[in-house]
C-alpha cells in the first residue's frame, strides 16, 4: 500500500465532480482551464479500429462509419486564397479619334428592330475612322445586336436583311440542288446494296441455324404455341434463340487442360468449385451467375498456368465478373476480399479481373448449361420435384472435372433424364427429343457419368451442395434413393 504523503499528492491532482461545484460558485478563486479531462478506461476498445464482420452483413456501413470518423478527426488549417472570377462584360475599344460617333443605345431584350440597323450602319458611316477599321466594327456590332430576333418584327421588303428559305431556294436553285440530288441517288444505290447483302447474310444465318422452323412433328408437345399470347415465355423468339445458344457452344470450348497445370490437381478444382458454390449461396446470387462463374474458371486455366496461391483469386475474380453479368445488384470488392479472408489486396483483385476479361476476350455471352435445362424443363411440362433433382445433378457435375470438356446442352439434357428415371416418371419422351435435338444413345456415357458422381461416398470438404440440395426448400432431393447403371436405360 501507497504512504500516506504519496496519496495525499495523488488526491490533490484528482478533479472530482464535488470539487469543480465547489470551484464555480467561488467567483473570487481563479478556476484553472487546464483541467484533466475524463480518464479512459484501459480495457475499452479503440474506436478507430474497424471491426470484422461476417460475410453475410453489409460491409457498407462500417465503412460509412471508419469515413466519418475520419471525416471528424481534426486537420490542419488550409488557408484558400479567394479568387474573383472576372465578370462576363462587354469590352468596349478605347477610343482611336475624337470624332467617333457615340455608340447606339442598348437593344432592349436583345430585340433588333430595322430601325436600330440603319442607325448603326448611319453612325458607322459617318464616322471619320479609316474604312478598316469601320468595316470591322461594323461587322463586330452587327454580330452582337443580331444574335437573337423575333419574327414578327419584320416585313416583307426589298431592302431586308433577311430572307426565309422559301425564298433562299428560289434565288439559288441550281448546283446545291443537283449535288444533293446526285449524292441522295448514290446513297440510295448504296443502301440497296447494303440491304441486299444483309438479306443474303440473314439468309445464310436462317439455314444454318433454322431459324423460324416452329414446325413440330406429331406426337410432340407444342410449348411455343401453347404459349404464343405469353409475353413472358418468348415464344415468337424462343426456339430460335436456343438454336443459336447451341451454335454458339462451339465458340467456347474447354479442353484437357489438368496436365498442363502444374501446381494444381483434380481435387484442388472440386475444392474451388465447392467455395464458389459457398459464396454463391451465401450473397444469395443467381445460380446463372454460380455457372457462369465456374465456366470462366476452367476457360481461364484452360489457356494460362496458374500457381496454388493464384487458384482461389481467380474463382473470386470469376465469380465477381460473373456477378457484374447477372445481378442486378452485384457484391462490392470488399466482399469478395472480406470472403477471400484477408489473402489478397483490392489492386490484386482488381488486376485478376482484367487479365480474366483479356484472356477470354472480354466474351461473356457464354451459353451456361443452366438455361438449356429451364428451357427444356418448360417444354416436358416436368414439376418443380423434378426440375429439382435435375438442378442437382447438374450443379453437383460442376465439381467433376471429367464434366469440362462436355458441351452444356448434352449436360444439361443427361441430368434431367437422369432425374426422370430417379422419379420414375418417364424416359426420353419425343418431346425431348425434339427440343434438345438429342437421342437417347447421344446422353448413354454422360449419363453413367453423372450417376457414378452423385453415386460416390460424401466426402466432408465437398458437402455444401449436398447440404444445400437436402433442405427442405429444394424438396431434399439430395436423399432421392440412387439408381444402378443397369436400371438406367
Amino acid at each position: 500500500m501507497a504512504p500516506a504523503k504519496a496519496l495525499s499528492k495523488i488526491t490533490t491532482n484528482i478533479t472530482t465532480r464535488s470539487k469543480t461545484q465547489c470551484e464555480n460558485t467561488n467567483p473570487n478563486k481563479v478556476v484553472d482551464k487546464h483541467v484533466r479531462g475524463k480518464r479512459k478506461a484501459d480495457c475499452s476498445p479503440s474506436k478507430d479500429k474497424a471491426v470484422k464482420r461476417s460475410a453475410l452483413i453489409n460491409l457498407t456501413n462500417n465503412y460509412k462509419k471508419i469515413i466519418e470518423t475520419r471525416v471528424t478527426k481534426p486537420s490542419k488549417p488550409i488557408t484558400v486564397q479567394a479568387k474573383i472570377l472576372p465578370t462576363v462584360k462587354t469590352v468596349q475599344k478605347p477610343k482611336q479619334n475624337e470624332n467617333l460617333a457615340p455608340p447606339p443605345a442598348p437593344v432592349v431584350n436583345k430585340i433588333v428592330t430595322r430601325a436600330t440597323v440603319k442607325n448603326i450602319v448611319h453612325c458607322a458611316t459617318h464616322t471619320a475612322v479609316k474604312p478598316k477599321e469601320a468595316n470591322k466594327e461594323n461587322t463586330a456590332l452587327v454580330a452582337v445586336t443580331t444574335k437573337k430576333r423575333l419574327s414578327n418584327e419584320f416585313e416583307k421588303s426589298d431592302g431586308s436583311l433577311y430572307s426565309t428559305a422559301l425564298e433562299e431556294s428560289a434565288k439559288r436553285p441550281t448546283t446545291r440542288a443537283l449535288k444533293l440530288r446526285a449524292s441522295s441517288s448514290s446513297a440510295i444505290d448504296d443502301g440497296a446494296k447494303s440491304i441486299s447483302n444483309l438479306s443474303f447474310v440473314a439468309l445464310q444465318l436462317q439455314t444454318k441455324l433454322n431459324l423460324g422452323n416452329h414446325e413440330v412433328p406429331e406426337g410432340v408437345i407444342d410449348y411455343d404455341k401453347e404459349n404464343w399470347d405469353d409475353i413472358y415465355q418468348v415464344s415468337h423468339y424462343a426456339m430460335d434463340i436456343f438454336n443459336y445458344y447451341k451454335e454458339k457452344e462451339k465458340e467456347f470450348p474447354v479442353g484437357d487442360y489438368i496436365d498442363k497445370q502444374i501446381c494444381l490437381s483434380k481435387w484442388m478444382r472440386s475444392l474451388l468449385v465447392d467455395w464458389m458454390v459457398e459464396i454463391q449461396e451465401s450473397f444469395e446470387l443467381n445460380h446463372e451467375t454460380l455457372y457462369l462463374g465456374v465456366k470462366l474458371v476452367d476457360m481461364y486455366l484452360d489457356r494460362v498456368t496458374v500457381s496454388k496461391e493464384t487458384l482461389q483469386l481467380v474463382g473470386a475474380a470469376a465469380m465477381f465478373v460473373a456477378s457484374k453479368f447477372d445481378e442486378r445488384i452485384p457484391p462490392m470488392i470488399d466482399d469478395f476480399l472480406y470472403i477471400c479472408d484477408g489473402a489478397y489486396t483490392s489492386r490484386e483483385m482488381i488486376k485478376m479481373e482484367a487479365n480474366l476479361l483479356k484472356v477470354v476476350g472480354f466474351n461473356l455471352g457464354i451459353p451456361i448449361s443452366y438455361r438449356f435445362l429451364r428451357r427444356y424443363a418448360r417444354c416436358s411440362k416436368i414439376t418443380m420435384n423434378v426440375l429439382t433433382l435435375a438442378r442437382y445433378i447438374l450443379e453437383f457435375s460442376l465439381m467433376e472435372y471429367e464434366t469440362v470438356t462436355i458441351r452444356d446442352s448434352l449436360l444439361a439434357s443427361a441430368s434431367l433424364y437422369l432425374s426422370l428415371r430417379m422419379k420414375e416418371i418417364s424416359g426420353w419422351t419425343p418431346t425431348l427429343q425434339f427440343y434438345t435435338g438429342y437421342e437417347l444413345n447421344d446422353l448413354r456415357n454422360t449419363v453413367l457419368l453423372l450417376n457414378r458422381a452423385i453415386s460416390k461416398p460424401p466426402k466432408s470438404q465437398l458437402m455444401t451442395v449436398r447440404n444445400k440440395y437436402s433442405h427442405k426448400i429444394f424438396f431434399e432431393v439430395a436423399k432421392t434413393p440412387l439408381l444402378s447403371d443397369a436400371n438406367l436405360f
